[in-house]
């Protein structure tokens, strides 16, 4: 699972590098974030502007990440595609998570 991690101020960006997050690697995703965000600052932005599928591993694997970093910081959610923003919608998570529809969105939120 390759993420790309940057720190930008007070916020931490997670960019997904991969088209899927499934069974097959939420595992490996999980302990890829877990890495990442161990001295991140309380803000996290989960980009997924490259994943076009997720499944209920992949979702579950998003949910743990919410769950690890709380609740001392707060994930967010940017650039999800139509199809892993149907998950969302249809699992109710959307109601959960703070999603933009862009990373630059989420940045923008947090600056203001």
């Amino acid at each position: 699972m390759e993420l790309q991690i940057k720190t930008k101020g007070e916020i931490c960006i997670l960019s997904v590098q991969e088209p899927r997050i499934d069974a097959a690697v939420a595992l490996e995703f999980k302990e890829a974030v877990r890495q990442g965000t161990e001295d991140a600052p309380e803000e996290v932005i989960l980009d997924l502007t490259q994943v076009t599928f997720i499944d209920s591993s992949g979702l579950g694997a998003i949910v743990a990440t919410m769950k690890h970093l709380a609740p001392s910081r707060q994930l967010l959610l940017a650039g999800l595609s139509p199809a892993v923003e149907k998950v969302f919608q249809l699992t109710r998570m959307d109601s959960v998570f703070r999603i933009f529809l862009t990373l630059e969105e989420a940045l923008s939120a947090k600056c203001e």
